[in-house]
Formats: C-alpha cells, sequence, structure tokens
C-alpha cells in the first residue's frame, strides 16, 4: 500500500466524517470553507493538520478558552462564541425579523423564528397532538407532561424546568446585573427591565390607548389608564360602600377612617 494512497483515504475520511469540525469553520457565525494545507502520517495514523480549522478543533480537547468578556469574566474558545455572549450585557439583537418587529441575538434564533410565520411546525409532542416549529419548544413542552425540574439552583432547593428561569432566578442570589443602560450607569438583572428603563431616555411611549389619544411607556400604565374608560372600581373599601379604580385611592381614602 503506497504512501500516496493512504494521504487520500485520510483525506477523504477527513472530508466525510468532519463535516462540520474540519470541514467547515464558523466565523462570525458565518460557515467558510477551509482547505487542508498539509496531511503529516506517523505509522499511517490519520494524524492531519488543518488550517484554521483543525487548530481551533483542538480547542475542544485542551479546554482552553482565551476569549474572556471583560465585562463579567466568562471566557470562551471562540472569538465568536465571546462576540454573542457580549450581546446579552449590551441587549445587541442585529437579526432582524422582516416580516414582525422581533430581532434576534444569534441568526440561528432568527431562522427558527421564521417558521413560525410560514406555519411550518416540524416537532410534534409524543404525549398530545401539539406541534412546534422549534425544538426548544417542544422540549419545553414536553416538561409539561413530564414534570421534570432538571435545572437545579446551587444556592438554595429550588429547581426549574427550563434553564433561562434557573439563570433569572440565580441572579437573586448572586446580584448580577448583566444589563447595563448604554446612556447612564444603571444596570438590571433583566433584559425587560433595561428596555423599561431605557424609555425614560428617548420618550418612547409605545403604548397606545385604543379610547382617547394618550400613550404609555409601559404595558402596565395603559392597563391602569383603560380603567378610567370602562368605570371599574375593583378596589373595595372594607370599612364602608366606596369603592376606587386605584389601589392608591383606596389607600389614601383608609386614612379617613383610621384618622
Amino acid at each position: 500500500m503506497s504512501e500516496s494512497f493512504v494521504k487520500e483515504e485520510i483525506l477523504k475520511s477527513a472530508y466525510e466524517n468532519f463535516d462540520v469540525k474540519v470541514k467547515e469553520e464558523v466565523v462570525n457565525e458565518e460557515t467558510i470553507w477551509v482547505q487542508p494545507i498539509e496531511i503529516k502520517l506517523d505509522e499511517y495514523d490519520n494524524a492531519f493538520s488543518y488550517k484554521n480549522s483543525f487548530i481551533n478543533h483542538q480547542i475542544i480537547h485542551t479546554g482552553e478558552k482565551p476569549y474572556q468578556c471583560s465585562q463579567c469574566g466568562k471566557a470562551f474558545s471562540h472569538k465568536y462564541k465571546l462576540t454573542i455572549h457580549q450581546r446579552s450585557h449590551t441587549g445587541e439583537k442585529p437579526y432582524q425579523c422582516s416580516l414582525c418587529d422581533k430581532a434576534f441575538s444569534q441568526k440561528k434564533n432568527l431562522k427558527q423564528h421564521l417558521k413560525a410565520h410560514i406555519g411550518e411546525k416540524p416537532y410534534q409532542c409524543s404525549h398530545c397532538d401539539k406541534a412546534f416549529s422549534q425544538n426548544g419548544g417542544l422540549k419545553k413542552h414536553t416538561l409539561t407532561h413530564t414534570g421534570e425540574k432538571p435545572y437545579q439552583c446551587i444556592h438554595c432547593d429550588k429547581s426549574f424546568s427550563q434553564k433561562i428561569q434557573l439563570i433569572k432566578h440565580t441572579r437573586k442570589h448572586t446580584g448580577e446585573k448583566p444589563y447595563q443602560c448604554s446612556q447612564c450607569d444603571k444596570a438590571f438583572k433583566h433584559y425587560d427591565s433595561l428596555t423599561k428603563h431605557q424609555r425614560t431616555h428617548t420618550g418612547e411611549k409605545p403604548y397606545h390607548c385604543g379610547q382617547c389619544s394618550i400613550s404609555f411607556s409601559q404595558h402596565g400604565s395603559l392597563i391602569k389608564h383603560q380603567i378610567t374608560h370602562t368605570g371599574v372600581k375593583p378596589y373595595q373599601c372594607n370599612q364602608c360602600d366606596k369603592a376606587f379604580s386605584y389601589n392608591r385611592s383606596l389607600i389614601r381614602h383608609t386614612y379617613t377612617h383610621t384618622g
């Protein structure tokens, strides 16, 4: 068996069996073709060197994480992973859906989201007739059947069915506030809280009342306002027959009884 024949077989095996890790390399979330530059044979062992891709692949085995986040200290094996992680601090979502106003921090999440628009639901629940456009949605749903809570808090005895629930809960223990406002020094535990806060800088009021021209920066404020149109008074005084639209009005009224 000639050495050239062995080289050819190793190269063929590399392309067939290492489709993602050797044949293609993810760079800034795009896949590029990486050509082999050298095949090294040591008693016909299939040890080979690939420019960029093989070096990057080796990091998986060594555990090396040379790319560190300057905001929280987390480290990553590849630069593109650090870039994606940093969006959890900045709130950046560069991948915008062209069919609705949703945006995503990763391209793969946008691709999955687009399935919801076209109605494609390839992920079928084996316990009921529900189907989902994303595998992640199916996994979350399946836990409603099994009751499984695989994500355990290391600080207390609480456990959760979803990883994101554990992450949010853990911040209560650690005090971590990864979402930093770019216009002031305030930081928040949750991205939604950052979004609400940023409206104090921009003046944006996306919640519009359908019965008058007033708009609000928060959905809760709109709900409270709409009570003025319906006349509903859910806050009842327990010492007289008066009722109020708002809890704060009831509290003020209570003082008339207590002095």
